[in-house]
């Protein structure tokens, strides 16, 4: 695989990112609250990739909306490359692959694609990728089971299920009318069919277990599952799968231990909280409760100092400062809105101001609403509010 013009100063000897930008003048490290970023602003241009670290090469992939790109993680793989996350299934993305089977992917081998989540921006070409070069999907079964039944529900008006919630959340009926007649289920537009079989990734036990309590996956063409702690044979290279939850059931992330480089998906970006939602499948979930317990996870298991590879921004140094901010960040939401709705009952529209820092509308008021959900779910559970129903609409006192 070829890589960016800027990639041939990286020494492989060191090992270490940071290292090669004292070698590469086209690449100028920032830092920015706590964090750094070895390779400043730059970012892989069309049908290019950058050397991150050995075994491990990064791909843009452009998509419209704010978040503006997902990035693509190519992980060296004996005899070519895997691929870890696609974009969704639109042709501003499927040509931007064009463009890399064209660029630096040309004569390279596809082996196996590998979906960190559900979200469309992740998997959206995922069975696309497969189909065209006849390889497997591998995913966790929460991610890969979730996906399909998400999929398979659709309609042209919202289920009675989802007014429900929208009106208990304090949602006005012009705003409930509006979600209704827009349809439900955007995924299945923007996720090619996925493949009917998959390899299964998740947390712990199984098959061939090596020193240590963790099991070496064969190489890609071997049917076996995936489990947090397992090792991805890669020939030269061996990721551990790490997995979190919060933001979608069961995301894997990837660890390559001796390269110190963590593929984190979404499950920590560098300069936006990832969405943790209570949505209609799960109303009664706690998904913030699972995201704070996946940050002191993440905490606990990955060192301080590897390089970050994250799904949307640059690759960051700095996973802890990160992590704790992140955790901060959600922990002085919760306080704020215990407090209010100590002096006052809440709804969840009520505590937009109090969550966010911009204007909430159409666009995005389903997103907000899932996410204030999430955070008063999450005081139910510590016992510092209660809910009252009252014709149909939740309202939240804080508790003594």
């Amino acid at each position: 695989m070829s890589g960016s013009s800027g990639e041939e100063g990286i020494p492989a000897a060191s090992g270490s990112p940071d290292a090669s930008l004292t070698q590469d003048d086209s690449f100028t490290a920032t830092s920015h609250a706590g964090l750094t970023y070895p390779w400043g602003d730059a970012a892989p241009a069309a049908g290019e990739t950058i050397r991150i670290a050995p075994g491990i090469s990064w791909a843009r992939i452009p998509m419209p909306g704010s978040l503006g790109h997902i990035n693509s993680w190519l992980l060296d793989d004996r005899d070519g490359v895997a691929i870890v996350d696609t974009g969704i299934c639109l042709t501003l993305c499927s040509d931007a692959w064009k463009a890399l089977y064209a660029g630096a992917l040309q004569d390279t081998r596809i082996t196996r694609v590998i979906g960190t989540h559900l979200h469309p921006d992740h998997i959206g070409l995922a069975g696309w990728i497969a189909k065209k070069r006849g390889v497997k999907l591998w995913m966790t079964r929460g991610e890969m089971l979730t996906a399909r039944a998400i999929i398979a529900d659709s309609s042209d008006t919202a289920p009675d299920e989802v007014l429900a919630q929208s009106r208990a959340a304090g949602w006005d009926d012009a705003a409930i009318e509006v979600a209704r007649t827009r349809g439900w289920n955007m995924f299945q537009r923007m996720i090619f069919p996925l493949p009917r079989s998959y390899v299964r990734i998740e947390d712990g036990g199984g098959w061939g277990w090596e020193g240590g309590g963790r099991r070496v996956v064969p190489p890609a063409g071997s049917d076996v599952r995936m489990e947090d702690g397992d090792r991805l044979d890669m020939g030269a290279h061996q990721w551990r799968v790490v997995t979190g939850s919060g933001h979608s059931p069961e995301h894997a992330c990837l660890w390559n231990e001796h390269e110190g480089v963590l593929v984190s998906g979404d499950q920590v970006l560098p300069r936006i909280s990832s969405n943790v939602s209570v949505n209609i499948t799960e109303p009664d979930a706690d998904p913030l409760g699972e995201w704070l317990t996946s940050i002191d996870k993440l905490l606990s298991v990955v060192p301080a100092d590897v390089t970050v590879c994250p799904a949307h921004g640059e690759p960051f140094k700095g996973l802890h400062v990160r992590l704790m901010a992140l955790r901060d960040e959600h922990r002085m939401r919760l306080y704020n809105l215990a407090e209010a709705a100590a002096k006052v009952p809440l709804r969840a529209v009520d505590s937009f101001p109090l969550l966010f820092n911009r204007p909430i509308g159409e666009h995005n008021q389903g997103l907000a609403t899932g996410e204030a959900l999430a955070h008063l779910k999450r005081l139910e559970v510590e016992g510092r509010v209660r809910r009252e129903d009252r014709d149909g609409v939740w309202w939240y006192h804080g508790v003594a």
